[in-house]
């Protein structure tokens, strides 16, 4: 199956090509640094994260760009009562975003930009937009005029007046139209500003993500991503000034998770119900969590509640208890094989019964979860696949039991194999990469993926450099935390092996 993905511009399941064959160009909207983020937020990270990681199994050079909003009326807000800098309040949460998120396993995009950085090229697209006729001066402010933009709407799938009706429209008698939506905002008495051919203030948030992701991925980008509730009107309003200022498509692709809710209701800092990533973190391990948000198709609703956290632990004691009760039967000073067979293959020789079909499933696995995940990303699909594993290896797991027997040739093999296969699936997964007694245990450190990428992007830089020794350092002291750097032709990538503290395998 070729990938197929879910285009909220087209409402269809399309089959995925990128505009340059082999690369593909990502943006997504982050987070607006004025307050600790929640549950829903990290929902979205994950969710791109996984989808990241995927893309970059199948091959692709995914240049991946995810911003900080770090101006706009909430910061400006929150800083007034806390008495700082918006660039101080905007800092303090941004560190707490990282330090709230690195845990969860993301990588790292490529560039993390952030709107006060862009200021120049903000400018000269709003610039570019009055010249083509699409934006207007009223007073010290820059408007889009929606009703000169024919294609205003075809994101939300409704006419203009429509989209409007009921949605909260800021009233501005400088408007020629009140849908019309700001762009450069004139300052105000006691806010920050930035000078402007129409005088100091600040850009309006929707002209920050396209200023943005044009910068850095072009005027055409393959996968623009976000939350539902960015679709109306911040997507929508990129789209519109995005393709006035360019004449081209914007986002071929247009992805949306879906809320994460309370009873049914949406989390949101605005209803006060929501948990911050950081209460959680307290009360459950990271990849608990992290299995949580995943555990359900990203485009659904995911309900929450600390009742299915613990189900989500549950699940994932029921599949590192498998993981840790094969290992145990791994033979000691067994060499490894050169070859394990694979998908297809017939299982070892003298397999037969739950034995074979235990062989069977963990064979196929890996295919199966790539064909779920294919599907859209369907992450929900992809665990079941895992647990239907799971269910095999754990009815032979009993019959060894009640046979009392001890490691075979066989037992070991089947040992290496599911190693290797949920290595492979928690590459994709970003779960599933702990050592099993480890977690079991409850005694895990947080995995912090961004360090770790950090290093291995500065080693690379000092190969390039020929400071070898600065590279083996780097190697060996990730070795020393049981990190192993596995140097391909194109990237380095990396695995726990058994060198990590507290491995018991």
């Amino acid at each position: 199956m070729a990938l197929r993905i879910y285009n909220s511009l087209t409402r269809s399941k399309d089959p995925f090509e990128p505009l340059e064959p082999g690369k593909v160009r990502m943006y997504v909207c982050g987070v607006t640094v004025y307050d600790l983020s929640h549950v829903g937020h990290a929902r979205a990270a994950v969710v791109f994260d996984v989808i990241y990681r995927f893309m970059r199994s199948l091959g692709y050079e995914v240049d991946y760009v995810r911003n900080f909003t770090d101006i706009d009326d909430k910061i400006i807000r929150r800083a007034g009562e806390e008495g700082i800098a918006t660039e101080a309040l905007a800092e303090k949460y941004i560190e707490a975003f990282r330090d709230d998120f690195e845990p969860l396993g993301l990588l790292s995009p490529r560039l993390e930009p952030r709107a006060t950085e862009h200021l120049a090229q903000i400018v000269a697209l709003i610039e570019r937009l009055i010249a083509g006729g699409h934006a207007y001066v009223g007073g010290r402010d820059v408007f889009f005029s929606v009703k000169r933009f024919p294609g205003y709407g075809k994101l939300s799938h409704r006419e203009t007046d429509d989209l409007l009706a009921g949605a909260r429209v800021e009233i501005d008698e400088k408007k020629e139209y009140a849908g019309d939506f700001a762009l450069w905002k004139g300052a105000k008495e006691g806010e920050p500003a930035w000078d402007s051919p129409w005088g100091p203030g600040r850009p309006g948030w929707h002209i920050e993500c396209s200023a943005m992701a044009t910068a850095h991925l072009g005027e055409t980008i393959d996968i623009h991503g976000g939350g539902l509730d960015l679709k109306f009107p911040h997507h929508e309003n990129e789209i519109a000034q995005s393709e006035a200022a360019s004449g081209k498509p914007f986002a071929r692709w247009w992805l949306h998770n879906g809320f994460v809710t309370i009873d049914k209701e949406k989390m949101s800092k605005s209803l006060g119900n929501f948990f911050t990533v950081r209460e959680i973190l307290s009360k459950f391990t990271p990849e608990v969590l992290r299995y949580f948000l995943i555990s359900s198709h990203y485009r659904g609703p995911l309900d929450f509640s600390f009742d299915r956290l613990t189900e989500a632990r549950q699940a994932l004691e029921r599949v590192y208890g498998a993981l840790a009760k094969i290992n145990a039967l791994s033979l000691p000073g067994h060499a490894a094989p050169p070859n394990l067979p694979g998908p297809g293959d017939p299982p070892p020789h003298g397999a037969s019964g739950v034995a074979a079909d235990a062989w069977n499933s963990l064979a196929s696995l890996s295919d199966r979860v790539r064909e779920a995940m294919e599907d859209d990303f369907n992450t929900a699909q992809a665990v079941g696949q895992v647990f239907e594993t799971v269910r095999a290896i754990n009815i032979f797991l009993a019959e060894v039991d009640r046979g009392q027997a001890g490691p075979t040739p066989f037992t070991d093999l089947l040992a290496r194999l599911a190693r290797l296969t949920f290595e492979g699936i928690g590459e994709i997964l970003g779960v599933l990469r702990m050592d099993p007694d480890t977690f079991l245990r409850g005694d895990a450190a947080p995995v912090d993926s961004q360090r770790i990428e950090r290093l291995i992007a500065e080693r690379a830089a000092a190969r390039k450099g020929k400071d070898f020794a600065r590279a083996d350092e780097i190697r060996d002291g990730l070795a020393d935390e049981g990190v192993l750097l596995e140097d391909g032709p194109n990237e380095t990538t990396w695995k726990f092996g058994k060198e990590r503290p507290g491995d018991g395998a």
